[in-house]
């Protein structure tokens, strides 16, 4: 059956404010090319937006032609203001934009792992308060964030994990209490980098790829035809936990030493550079393994850095290795700190070693975003989802 007249002004609206959100600021002309609609419908959809309230005239167009320039419209930046949250086990990111992605505001603050969990929930709740005052936001729409751990997909909860500090979940419950108004999303942190690299990263052209985190833990992050997929009970890619060669043990339902975390997370990279003879000048932004991998991979014909660097790509190709057995991903993007900081070098490594073990062929590529992928991904949940409810109510 043909769509009701006001069924197909709902859908136009929606595709027009689709194209604004993922090209930014177009002409009449222009939402007329990209659409495929009438100069009318246009015309139409256009003055309903703006009577709406969801886009106004941002500026001017200079076009080929003679008349008038042609008004330029844009998503009303200020409709809503978002909050993003990277929340590690040493302390906690924000940045506060507006619903079209302008950063309006950020900051950090650490928490040592002394700190208990009250005042820790409180110095976080308390970043985001002052984040948001400092970025002019009122009341925030909608706050995404990104923790380790696995999420509940029945509740959208973070859930209890060994190893895990208790105020990471206390958090959701304080932020959603301190701020009545927002809709608080949680997301693995593994699973929004992959949605950052997918967007804005080493995958853009990729619909099917693993993310394999490699940073204070190991993860990975799983996106089949498109879709971010995160298992029956919201674990899928805990590959710290996969049973490996060359740990000496097996891991336990409660304890993943002994999997690839004991292989490749970052402690056991700081080990292996330990036993190469690698040291590197401490920086405060990374984590330390990182900052021994990034020494290395400057300079990787050096006989130690060479060594180190072989032995940690057997190590990650392991892993990969076994990804790839199971789901074809095809590619492989070697996320978190250490990812980026190996760059080429380590992921050039890890295919050769990856090509050896797998009949499969998977290409392997260095993260583009690195740690500040999770607060990307963050922000784009945020944004989409307050987007959704923004551009999803009738406009008549």
């Amino acid at each position: 059956m043909p769509a009701s007249p006001s069924t197909a002004r709902a859908i136009n609206d929606r595709l027009a404010l689709r194209l604004l959100q993922q090209e930014g600021p177009l002409t009449a002309g222009r939402l007329k090319q990209l659409t495929g609609l009438s100069r009318p419908t246009v015309a139409d959809l256009v003055e309903r937006l703006t009577a709406a309230g969801l886009i106004s005239v941002v500026g001017e167009s200079g076009e080929q032609r003679r008349g008038p320039n042609a008004k330029v419209y844009g998503i009303v930046a200020d409709l809503a203001h978002l909050a993003a949250l990277d929340v590690r086990t040493e302390g906690v990111c924000v940045v506060v934009t507006d619903v079209v992605g302008e950063v309006l505001a950020e900051a950090s603050v650490p928490i040592g792992d002394d700190t208990g969990t009250g005042p820790a929930v409180e110095q976080a709740v308390a970043l985001v308060e002052r984040a948001a005052k400092e970025a002019g936001a009122e009341q925030l729409h909608t706050v995404g964030i990104g923790a380790p751990g696995l999420i509940d997909p029945a509740t959208g909860e973070l859930r209890d994990s060994g190893g895990l500090p208790v105020w990471h979940r206390r958090l959701v419950a304080a932020l959603q209490e301190r701020l009545p108004e927002a809709r608080v999303i949680v997301e693995n942190e593994t699973n929004l980098a992959a949605l950052a690299e997918q967007r804005d990263g080493a995958a853009r052209d990729r619909d099917t790829f693993v993310l394999l985190w490699l940073g204070h833990g190991t993860g990975a992050a799983v996106v089949l035809d498109g879709t971010l997929r995160r298992g029956a009970s919201g674990g899928t890619g805990e590959i710290g936990f996969l049973p490996v060669p060359g740990t000496g043990q097996l891991p336990s339902a409660t304890d993943c030493e002994g999997g690839f975390h004991s292989l490749a997370a970052a402690s056991a990279i700081v080990q292996l550079a330990g036993v190469q003879g690698l040291v590197a000048a401490p920086e405060a932004h990374e984590p330390y393994a990182a900052t021994l991998v990034r020494a290395a991979a400057a300079t990787p014909d050096a006989p130690a850095h060479a060594r180190f660097l072989d032995i940690l790509a057997d190590r990650i190709a392991i892993g990969a290795a076994s990804v790839v057995a199971v789901l074809d991903p095809g590619c492989v993007v070697l996320g978190g700190e250490v990812g980026r900081a190996g760059g080429d070098v380590l992921a050039a490594r890890v295919e050769e070693r990856l090509a050896r073990l797998s009949p499969l062929p998977a290409e392997v590529r260095a993260s583009t975003l690195g740690g500040g992928g999770v607060l990307r991904g963050a922000l784009l949940t945020a944004r989409e989802g307050a987007q959704e409810v923004l551009f999803g109510r009738p406009v008549r």
